[in-house]
């Protein structure tokens, strides 16, 4: 009995001793996700990951710590596929992202907004920039504060299309727009992708502007050859790997992303699938320009109908009016005439007895 109250108290003592330390002991980052709760600027069904974290009572969403490395991701837990089979003929799907966000000045890789297969949110800390270097299948549009000549970055003020690698395919330099990404003003990002015309673009401003008519990043790419029927994930993830006393922070204070679906045989053909080749430059401008043409040669075609339909009416309406108070003179006109001649035989009787007297 002794000895086994002995154990017992050692055991407990050993228990206790371990909970003290777990309690106590600094966390690291953590796989395990946290809903991010009804917040109104922001789609629900919406996790955080690594050290993203919800503050100021839910007004934004801190992503990394101020100390590298650090590694934050929010993600729609809700997948969708850009392929989708009916019954009758086949679904593609467009979608439309809108988010607000900022960065603090200091070192870091920026932030990205990311399409990714499943599995993503359990493999993207410690994989280098925004969590992708060990990816090969996915869409990243990067706001990124960093240069990298590994990737060949412009400068660390710009945004660039990531298909699969890096290294962007197109990329803007944003000091040409009057934007700077970590100068710590909250800034919007508007990103659609029309599944019709295989077109993405980018917009950015500052936070309280209206949407840009024009896109700072335009790119032709077949998502839906590229995705086929598998399940995408989309998030804003940001990483920092340099370690540094001054680390940007990143936060973000709203985020909402839709879909659309497409009948696919309002669909063009599809692109070269061996390639996602880029379309953008001249031919989207062009073909801006040639809308803009068709549009005013339209109006002016309209307008000119428009006045000629209106002049006739105005015409017609005049002649009407004018007929019926107007009364037209009858005009005979003296011409010469037949006339037939008829002779007439006269007899004279006189009075016998008036001749007698």
């Amino acid at each position: 009995m002794a000895t086994f109250s002995i154990h017992s108290y050692t055991f407990s003592f050993n228990l206790q001793i371990f909970i003290f330390l777990f309690l106590t002991s600094n966390p690291i980052s953590s796989f395990a996700h946290q809903a991010l709760g009804s917040n109104p600027s922001f789609d629900p069904l919406i996790s955080l990951f690594g050290d993203a974290k919800v503050e100021d009572g839910g007004s934004h969403v801190l992503l990394t710590r101020h100390h590298a490395p650090s590694s934050g991701l929010l993600l729609l837990d809700k997948p969708f596929k850009f392929a989708v089979k009916r019954n009758v003929g086949g679904r593609h799907m467009s979608f439309s992202t809108e988010f607000a966000f900022s960065m603090s000045p200091g070192k870091g890789d920026g932030l990205a907004f990311v399409l990714v297969p499943n599995g993503f949110q359990a493999r993207f800390e410690g994989q280098g920039s925004f969590g992708l270097s060990g990816e090969n299948m996915f869409l990243g549009i990067e706001f990124d504060t960093d240069r990298d000549d590994k990737v060949g970055d412009l400068n660390a003020n710009h945004v660039g299309i990531d298909v699969g690698s890096l290294e962007s395919v197109k990329f803007s330099n944003l000091s040409s727009h009057n934007l700077v990404l970590n100068n710590g003003e909250a800034l919007k990002s508007w990103i659609d992708y029309d599944s019709t015309s295989k077109l993405l673009q980018v917009r950015l401003s500052k936070l309280g502007d209206k949407r840009p008519f024009n896109p700072i990043l335009a790119y032709h790419v077949d998502l839906i050859q590229m995705w086929r029927n598998h399940d995408v994930f989309v998030g804003i993830v940001s990483t920092t790997n340099e370690g540094s006393s001054s680390q940007s922070s990143i936060k973000v204070y709203s985020w909402r992303f839709r879909v659309a679906e497409v009948s696919s045989w309002m669909h063009s053909l599809p692109a070269d699938p061996r390639v996602y080749a880029d379309k953008e430059t001249h031919e989207f401008r062009a073909e801006r320009g040639k809308f803009f043409a068709l549009t005013f040669l339209a109006g002016v075609i309209f307008a000119t109908g428009c006045g000629a339909l209106f002049a006739f009416v105005m015409l017609f309406g005049w002649a009407i009016l004018v007929s019926r108070h107007t009364e037209f003179p009858v005009h005979c006109q003296a011409g010469p005439e037949d006339f037939r001649y008829e002779k007439v035989n006269v007899i004279v009787e006189k009075d016998c007895r008036a001749d007698q007297d």
